[in-house]
């Protein structure tokens, strides 16, 4: 008689959960309680994909401590946080800007108490490394050689947003209107400053360090700009919300904030 597809599924969870006690046990190690149970958990992260280098290399460390699996959802804060709303199953939300993180307060999607603000970045312009590029400031942007300059989509990437601000605080936002190429995350628009697809671009400072075929020609200045703060909190309909504030817990830990510096990242205080 052939074996249902959910008993034979069982069967064989149960086998691999005795093998790993009999594992344990030959090795003469205690079996915390429930140490099988935090080795079932997972969390599901969505984060602004500007933390992704950062994220990777964090994410050992802590399933290695808790024994807890991260998956990352990266991409723009703004489609990040409408999955959210959506009903997307995350347990705990990194944006690149407060203004997303402010919205699901709103909507009472934050566990209480969880928010935090996590690291600070910068806004910087960047050009191809091939060719010779005219540009060495933001005002450059308006010259007849640069045909594009890319930037975020400003309603959902917040470096797209940033952009905005900058240029607007330059006087260039109306007049660049028509060389604009919108990326749909910030590591779009560095591509397609790497590619030589566009002439410039405006990223975080962090995005910059990752590419050889980019450089940094400008930094904007701090006044030109909203911060840019990186909120992290868990969502309340985490299903491990204690994993997922264990979590919150670790990225504010030394250990977390000195990968985040490695990565460009400044303390958000």
């Amino acid at each position: 008689m052939l074996t249902p597809p959910g008993r034979k599924f069982a069967r064989r969870k149960a086998i691999r959960v005795a093998f790993l006690l009999l594992a344990w046990c030959a090795a003469g190690q205690f079996i915390p309680a429930g140490a099988l149970r935090a080795q079932q958990k997972d969390l599901t992260v969505s984060a602004a994909v500007s933390l992704k280098d950062a994220l990777d290399e964090i994410g050992p460390p802590f399933t290695a401590q808790q024994g807890v699996a991260l998956h990352f959802n990266l991409g723009a804060s703004g489609t990040l946080q409408q999955q959210i709303v959506q009903g997307a199953p995350v347990d705990v939300y990194i944006s690149a800007s407060p203004d997303q993180m402010d919205a699901l307060a709103k909507q009472d999607f934050l566990l209480g108490g969880t928010r935090q603000d996590l690291v600070r970045n910068s806004i910087v312009l960047i050009v191809p490394v091939s060719g010779a590029s005219s540009v060495t400031g933001f005002k450059d942007l308006t010259k007849a050689d640069v045909k594009f300059v890319a930037i975020g989509e400003p309603q959902t990437v917040p470096a797209g947003r940033y952009a905005q601000e900058v240029l607007t605080h330059f006087g260039l936002y109306d007049s660049l209107k028509p060389k604009f190429v919108f990326g749909k995350d910030v590591r779009s628009v560095l591509t397609y400053v790497a590619s030589g697809n566009a002439d410039a671009g405006i990223v975080y400072s962090t995005d910059a360090k990752t590419s050889e075929e980019i450089k940094v020609v400008a930094s904007a200045p701090e006044d030109s700009h909203s911060p840019v703060i990186y909120p992290v909190a868990v969502i309340k309909s985490s299903k491990n919300a204690d994993a997922a504030k264990s979590l919150v817990a670790f990225l504010l830990s030394a250990k977390a904030q000195a990968i985040f510096q490695k990565y460009g990242f400044a303390p958000a205080h």
